[in-house]
């Protein structure tokens, strides 16, 4: 009997990692003797370099960087020596966890801390770098990270302008002839877990900026904002990348790897797989078991389930989704190669209720699921 064991993290919760412990231990339970193979995944969100470091062989390094606001952050970035790639999170260096839900402030918050990174990576030697959009904190449209590189971005008066999305509307002059020249020998690779456009009513500002502390009126300013810069963008390069699926993606992000580093996007869940060699697990196993705190119809834009899913399908291998809860149209999975999905609730609870007890409650639910799968297993027998 061989399982494989694949889920993402639960927010707020637990880390992918911890998920995957914990149903190892329930299923242990009733399969004491089976090869239970434990795979944490991640789609490009918080949690994806913890869930690559612990199944690849990488460092994990530490760089002191620029976060959103201004001050020092002690970031986490991966660096796989064999490929010498460098996997960089930047929810690490300029993510929306960094910042005081009171200093949250979508106009002024910099993503330079990220392009700090990049100059890290560059310094070891890296030959790729991939690029996870997830969680930020920023709506800069990616300028702080590329003023880090090397850019500089000047008003009508010439004078540098300051960090954040809102100065942008000021934006007279783009100045490249300084970019880290080490930057063209690089493969960048950009995870993405979401297709936003950089502008427009489901661009980065209109939908992620008010968690980010924009104001009604500061969205539409701050989007006509990343619109001139795209305008400003169109003319140097003579390319427009604003209505790429992703190029909206950590507050406008996405549109500078695209238009700056020639980024090659790929869904995050494809490229994790890939990583930790998910479909080698699957080929020839009896089951296996995924999950995420909620499992509804987003879902099926990307998220973790939906791709191990489409894995487990080509080798058909049955899966089951463990989930913190079961959200609308989450059996609309069903017709994608999830084969039963479940929630951890055992009665009614809050959420702080479900996120405090959801080790015991998974293990749990490991445990019974265990059983089931046992009994059809002797009942074909």
């Amino acid at each position: 009997m061989k399982i494989v064991i694949a889920p993402d993290s639960f927010k707020d919760s637990l880390s992918a990692a911890e998920v995957a412990d914990v149903i190892q231990a329930g299923l242990e339970e009733v399969f004491p003797e089976a090869e239970l193979v434990k795979c944490p995944m991640a789609d490009g969100g918080e949690g994806t370099l913890d869930a690559i470091l612990a199944s690849v062989d990488g460092e994990r390094c530490n760089s002191l960087v620029t976060g959103p606001l201004g001050d020092i952050v002690d970031a986490s970035w991966a660096w796989l020596p064999q490929s010498r790639t460098a996997i960089i999170e930047m929810a690490e260096a300029s993510g929306l966890q960094l910042v005081p839900v009171a200093q949250r402030n979508a106009c002024l918050s910099s993503s330079r801390g990220t392009g700090e990174l990049i100059l890290e990576a560059l310094d070891m030697g890296a030959r790729c770098i991939v690029l996870t959009l997830g969680g930020s904190a920023t709506n800069d449209a990616g300028t702080g990270m590329l003023e880090a590189l090397g850019v500089r971005f000047r008003d009508s008066d010439q004078s540098p302008l300051p960090p954040g999305g809102q100065a942008l509307a000021r934006l007279e002059r783009i100045d490249v002839s300084n970019m880290d020249p080490r930057l063209v020998e690089v493969d960048f690779e950009v995870m993405v877990d979401v297709d936003n456009p950089l502008c427009g009513p489901t661009g980065a500002s209109h939908t992620y900026g008010p968690q980010k502390g924009a104001t009604q009126t500061e969205l539409a300013a701050l989007d006509a904002a990343l619109a001139h810069f795209a305008d400003c963008c169109q003319a140097l390069f003579g390319k427009d990348e604003r209505n790429y699926p992703g190029s909206g993606a950590a507050g406008g992000l996405g549109f500078a790897a695209r238009t700056f580093l020639q980024a090659r996007f790929r869904p995050g869940i494809e490229m994790v797989a890939d990583l930790v060699q998910l479909a080698r697990h699957i080929e020839d196993a009896d089951l296996v078991i995924t999950g995420e705190g909620c499992c509804d119809a987003q879902s099926l834009r990307g998220k973790t389930p939906f791709g191990v899913a489409r894995i487990a399908r080509q080798y058909h291998v049955p899966v089951f989704v463990l989930a913190g809860t079961l959200g609308e149209g989450y059996a609309d999975l069903y017709s994608h190669g999830i084969d039963a999905a479940f929630s951890i609730a055992s009665g009614p609870m809050t959420l702080d209720e479900a996120c405090q007890q959801a080790p015991v409650l998974l293990q749990a639910l490991a445990r019974d699921i265990g059983r089931v799968f046992r009994l059809t297993i002797e009942l074909h027998k």
